[in-house]
């Protein structure tokens, strides 16, 4: 992996992610039980990632790819999961503004700031969601910087390892996935 990622890797990056979402987004459909088991979560974040996407051509800065992702995202935003994953990324593009280069650093930052106005856009925030996951993943990448582990792959694996197990967590969080044997959709 890259020290740093540049407009170019992040948009290959957020190509992936959203690949990744329309492979599993019949899956996290059926896991869809909150705030209402409308079975379209998965489909609504896959098809406002896969067609904001379309929008974005590549640009050598991380931050005007940033920039755009969040614009067109928030534009092609589907549904509850649809816009919050918008403000996530309009989040973290605001971080990301000015920087050509994405490091482990600049990387725990966006997060935050992907968390916060996420939170922020949301009426009523509800933990045991896909709130809880971003903030969990962004607290866990500053953690990481502040052991000095201030290295794009290091903080990543631990924003990771840290969403994997918030999501893993969000039954505790919130009664309704608990009665309903489910993770977090979002």
């Amino acid at each position: 992996m890259n020290s740093a990622w540049n407009g170019e890797h992040l948009l290959e990056a957020l190509r992936a992610a959203s690949r990744d979402l329309e492979r599993h987004a019949a899956s996290l459909d059926a896991l869809n039980v909150f705030p209402v088991p409308d079975g379209d979560t998965g489909t609504n974040m896959a098809l406002t990632l896969s067609s904001a996407l379309r929008e974005i051509t590549p640009h050598p800065s991380c931050g005007v790819v940033a920039e755009r992702v969040g614009y067109w995202t928030t534009m092609r935003g589907r549904g509850n999961s649809g816009i919050i994953l918008s403000q996530v990324l309009r989040g973290m593009a605001s971080a990301l503004t000015g920087h050509h280069l994405m490091s482990g650093r600049e990387l725990a930052v966006a997060l935050m700031h992907g968390s916060a106005r996420a939170y922020e856009a949301v009426l009523r925030p509800v933990e045991g969601t896909m709130l809880t996951v971003i903030r969990c993943a962004g607290e866990a990448a500053q953690r990481a910087i502040a052991a000095g582990e201030a290295s794009l792959s290091a903080v990543l694996d631990a924003a990771v390892r840290e969403a994997r197990a918030a999501v893993a967590r969000t039954p505790q969080l919130l009664a309704t996935l608990r009665e309903a044997g489910v993770v977090d959709a979002g």
